[in-house]
């Protein structure tokens, strides 16, 4: 049976910012073992829960409503979790876009189509709002990204800055597949050698972006490509947390080793970060709602069939200027 959340399936009424009337959706458990959790309560006296999803990232966050304001005490307390686990789950939500944008302001600036812009990415999306999905309406998408595979990546790296974080929300999803994976960038830097963490701390790596590619074969060299370099070593500003940023998708090449040696460290480097050890695999269930932090994880999508519905409804989020 397909698996939708109960917020309408009519695409054009998720478009609306209209409210709809609130129902009760049972929370979800993956059954993940935890070793600690930490309680906090918000504005309206509702308990919040937070137990690690993984070793090295991720965690769910349950008794949390986001229809609901977020008080100022909860929101540092989210702000704070989402840079110790650099993923937050908060499944059995029941919100329209206006709720999700909301959310997504407690973190930072919630980024605005422009209606002049060029990047596709921007241009259908609507007040902000992204739908990744592979529903087609008259043969075409009425989502991005819609179908199979993608590599790991961090959302705008080809950006001279890049987004702080993601949040993505489940409306519908495939029985099967089309999971996504988080990689613990900071966990992996932290796994590597002293020796080749001290070498990597003084280099620069080039990250390109083709919008309608989603794996590294397919990647563009012209420098027509959006691109940026960036260090590929990050401190996190919250945490102190050192992290490799660089992905599969969409990190070229290293700055001064466009060579066979850079492209070999390359490959470890990458080989390296999507060790299972490091990486979250979360299994989407309607009503998921998921932010994530650019800064220090990369994620990638297993590849789901055709025949499965999937659709997501996506916000990014800058720095405060």
């Amino acid at each position: 049976m397909k698996r939708v959340a109960p917020i309408g399936a009519a695409f054009r009424r998720l478009m609306s910012f209209r409210r709809r009337k609130s129902c009760m959706l049972g929370f979800v458990e993956n059954g993940i073992r935890t070793n600690r959790a930490d309680v906090i309560m918000n504005i309206a006296n509702q308990i919040a829960t937070i137990k690690p999803a993984h070793p090295a990232v991720g965690a769910h966050v349950t008794g949390v409503y986001l229809r609901d304001p977020v008080g100022i005490d909860l929101a540092q307390e989210l702000r704070d979790a989402l840079a110790r686990h650099a993923v937050l789950c908060f499944p059995g939500q029941d919100i329209d876009p206006d709720d999700q944008a909301a959310f997504a302001a407690v973190f930072g600036h919630v980024d605005r189509a422009d209606a002049d812009t060029d990047d596709p990415d921007l241009k259908q999306s609507t007040p902000g709002v992204k739908y990744i999905s592979n529903i087609r309406e008259n043969g075409k998408p009425i989502g991005s990204l819609p179908d199979g595979e993608m590599h790991f990546h961090s959302d705008g790296a080809h950006r001279e800055a890049p987004y702080r974080a993601t949040t993505l929300f489940a409306i519908e999803v495939p029985d099967f597949g089309g999971e996504t994976r988080f990689a613990s960038m900071a966990a992996a830097f932290e796994a590597l050698p002293k020796n080749l963490q001290a070498r990597l701390d003084g280099l620069s790596a080039r990250h390109v972006f083709n919008y309608n590619k989603t794996t590294r074969e397919k990647m563009r060299r012209g420098d027509e490509v959006a691109h940026a370099v960036h260090p590929l070593v990050r401190t996190h500003p919250d945490t102190g947390r050192k992290s490799l940023y660089l992905s599969r998708l969409m990190t070229r090449d290293i700055v001064g080793m466009e060579n066979d040696e850079g492209e070999d460290l390359l490959t470890m480097l990458l080989d390296h970060c999507e060790k299972p050890k490091f990486v979250y695999d979360h299994v989407w269930r309607p009503g998921d709602l998921v932010i994530w932090d650019n800064r220090s994880v990369n994620h990638a999508r297993n590849d789901f069939s055709s025949d499965q519905r999937r659709l997501l409804r996506r916000y990014t989020i800058s720095d405060v200027d």
